[in-house]
């Protein structure tokens, strides 16, 4: 199977700073969930990792989340950042973090 997987809120917790923004250097791992996935990966799936970081600031945060993932110990066949902003994502194939990682 191929999954696309989200970071923030998803694989790690979403902290912020003063002005409502995300601190992406304080985000915590979820280490429970990336096993999850990492376990996967390992069962011969593709893993794609698809975050929104930088989409909306421009920011590059490609360093950093390498970095993170790196730490973490996460598992992956590819990596990208600047998926779309969005309020909300509708797919037919789509499953809430809190639903999968049950």
């Amino acid at each position: 199977m191929i999954y696309i997987v989200d970071i923030d809120g998803t694989i790690c917790s979403m902290e912020f700073d003063v002005d409502g923004n995300v601190d992406y250097a304080k985000t915590k791992p979820y280490m429970d969930r990336i096993a999850k996935i990492n376990k996967l990966f390992d069962e011969g799936h593709e893993i794609h990792y698809y975050t929104a970081r930088g989409s909306r600031s421009g920011i590059d945060r490609t360093e950093i989340t390498h970095k993170q993932m790196a730490d973490w110990g996460a598992k992956y066949t590819s990596l990208q950042l600047r998926k779309p902003h969005y309020d909300l994502w509708i797919d037919d194939k789509s499953i809430h973090p809190e639903q999968f990682f049950k």
